[in-house]
């Protein structure tokens, strides 16, 4: 079974569905998708939320090693992405050397703000954290006490892990920055980081269209699209 975490935010619940049906979509193998959702997790994430968060998931996502008993593996993902791939060829790159494995984006975003004013925040291995395939037991550092206490940076700059060397890849197709990076028509999963065209801000966003037929194929699935 192919676990999936999924970081929710009230602000994007049309995001994440539409993210879910996409993964279903394309998946060749049985998914199983968890929400990380603050309201299903009182008394286990207990850290106020901080001015700089721009999603209710920023910190709580490293509660998924947590989750699965720190056992096997997971992927963890935002929820402002569409997936254009299958999750299994994501899954199957696992390598049990690493704890986590990510894109390695050098990405420097322009501005302060992205979608509906919130911050936007630059810092080392942003985005990193965006898509995570975990080793769960390797990342056993990450108890509640610790994610709940550790700042920002140490959590997304995977201080808990010890070392750099325990980060390894995972193709950059399977987390492409939308109008960031370059179009890539190959693109596994693509990332509305800035915002998704579910905000009328974005709606002419590149892939936009993409994500507009995966919306009316959840919706209208008896219809051509």
């Amino acid at each position: 079974m192919i676990r999936v975490f999924i970081g929710y935010d009230y602000k994007e619940a049309v995001a994440f569905n539409v993210l879910c049906h996409s993964i279903l979509d394309h998946a060749s193998e049985p998914v199983s998708i968890t929400p990380v959702m603050l309201s299903q997790m009182k008394g286990l994430y207990t850290r106020p939320h901080h001015e700089l968060q721009s999603t209710e998931f920023s910190f709580s996502r490293f509660l998924v090693p947590y989750l699965c008993g720190y056992e096997g593996q997971a992927i963890f993902m935002d929820c402002d992405m569409l997936v254009r791939g299958d999750i299994a060829e994501l899954w199957g790159g696992f390598d049990e050397q690493y704890g986590v494995q990510v894109v390695k984006h050098d990405h420097e975003p322009q501005g302060d703000r992205k979608f509906l004013g919130q911050p936007q925040t630059c810092y080392e291995k942003k985005n990193w954290s965006s898509v995570m395939l975990f080793n769960n037991a390797r990342c056993s550092a990450l108890t509640p006490e610790y994610v709940n206490s550790a700042t920002g940076l140490q959590l997304h700059q995977f201080k808990w892990l010890g070392s750099d060397d325990l980060i390894g890849e995972i193709p950059h197709e399977w987390n492409l920055l939308v109008d960031y990076d370059e179009h890539d028509d190959n693109a596994k999963l693509v990332h509305y980081t800035e915002g998704g065209p579910y905000f009328s801000d974005y709606v002419h966003c590149d892939y936009a269209n993409d994500w507009f037929i995966a919306k009316e194929k959840m919706l209208h699935s008896d219809k051509p699209v």
